[in-house]
């Protein structure tokens, strides 16, 4: 109980003070870090194998590819189900399905006139079937029909690259919600010939729905919340305020680009990052199009993306969050902190000089 006081005060500071440098500032003196470390401890159950994190790491983007010309690209991907930690405040626990053991699955990069092998291998420790459809693929289910694996299983299959652009993929087995609620969804980006420009630092996030029910802190999936869309938590890569815990790193005068998508299965974004303003936005991960420039809060659709770009002008804990913030106390919060001197001409305190 004192645990949720906590982290209420946590989430209610974060809406009432977050639009200034860093919601831990305001905080009182000591609790903001401490809150924020208890948050991110990562327990064990007391019972039964030991809950692991299942967060993706969001500076894992895969190689870019320059300015090679096309290739034979090789992707494996396994299915695996493990007992990971859901909301380490509360020490809560959830049954996860994942591509290679994170939520989401790994970033997979290619380039448009690529030739792309898809191996996908069930886990012999698993339960379901699954199999992955890739929104970047023509072709039956995205390649669903081809790799339904039982546990033990792999199969294998080859498209090529034609449109480029950020794209979603995940599970698709019967219940298909429950296995992309589960956490089985990534993204994969089809870069345009010569690649994308460079930029100081990417990112990879991807904003997901859990559904549970239970009134212990091992939660079980709820087929019933599921149905009517009422999710218990609202997630940036996996885990309840995975990403404000560990902030994403970067400085003053970097050039920023964040892939950013939508797991779901039902939630659509308001993406938005509090203290910044996206330079460039490619809605949809439409990659080719003319960006929209100065946007403050960018929608994306349930299993669709958005790739923004920004220069960190000043020193801050920017706060990614889906605008409709409720969901904020759900857990889908994250930290992008930017390093370096302050810069008085653009943001100081007091009035007017």
């Amino acid at each position: 109980m004192k645990t949720n006081l906590i982290k209420e005060i946590l989430l209610l500071g974060l809406l009432s003070f977050g639009w200034s440098v860093s919601f831990a500032d305001n905080l009182p003196q000591g609790i903001g870090d401490a809150v924020v470390q208890k948050m991110m401890q990562v327990e064990t159950p007391k019972e039964g194998p030991a809950a692991v994190s299942i967060v993706k790491d969001p500076t894992e983007v895969g190689d870019p590819v320059g300015n090679r010309g096309p290739t034979t690209v090789k992707f494996t991907l396994e299915a695996k189900e493990v007992l990971g930690v859901l909301d380490a405040a509360t020490k809560t626990t959830f049954k996860y399905w994942t591509f290679n053991g994170t939520v989401p699955g790994p970033m997979l990069r290619a380039r448009v006139g690529d030739t792309v092998e898809i191996t996908l291998k069930n886990n012999k420790n698993s339960d379901m079937i699954h199999n992955v459809d890739l929104h970047a693929v023509w072709g039956q289910g995205g390649g669903a029909a081809l790799t339904n694996v039982a546990p033990g299983e792999e199969k294998t299959f080859t498209f090529k690259a034609t449109s480029p652009g950020l794209f979603v993929y995940h599970c698709a087995t019967p219940v298909i919600p429950q296995h992309i609620s589960s956490g089985m969804y990534g993204m994969i980006l089809i870069e345009p010939a010569g690649g994308l420009p460079k930029v100081d630092k990417e990112f990879y996030v991807m904003q997901g729905e859990i559904y549970t029910e239970g009134e212990g802190t091992d939660k079980e999936f709820s087929m019933h919340h599921m149905m009517d869309e009422d999710p218990q938590y609202v997630v940036f890569n996996g885990s309840a305020a995975a990403l404000a815990g560990h902030p994403m790193k970067a400085k003053v005068g970097d050039n920023v680009r964040i892939f950013f998508g939508v797991g779901g299965p039902n939630l659509t974004s308001s993406f938005h990052i509090i203290g910044a303003i996206f330079d460039k936005v490619w809605h949809e991960g439409s990659i080719e199009s003319t960006p929209l420039t100065n946007v403050q809060t960018t929608m994306v659709p349930t299993a669709g993306s958005t790739i923004v770009e920004m220069k960190l002008r000043v020193p801050a804990k920017f706060i990614l969050v889906d605008h409709s913030l409720t969901r904020l106390q759900k857990g889908a919060v994250a930290i992008l902190q930017a390093e370096g001197p302050d810069q008085p001409e653009l943001f100081h305190a007091g009035k007017a000089k």
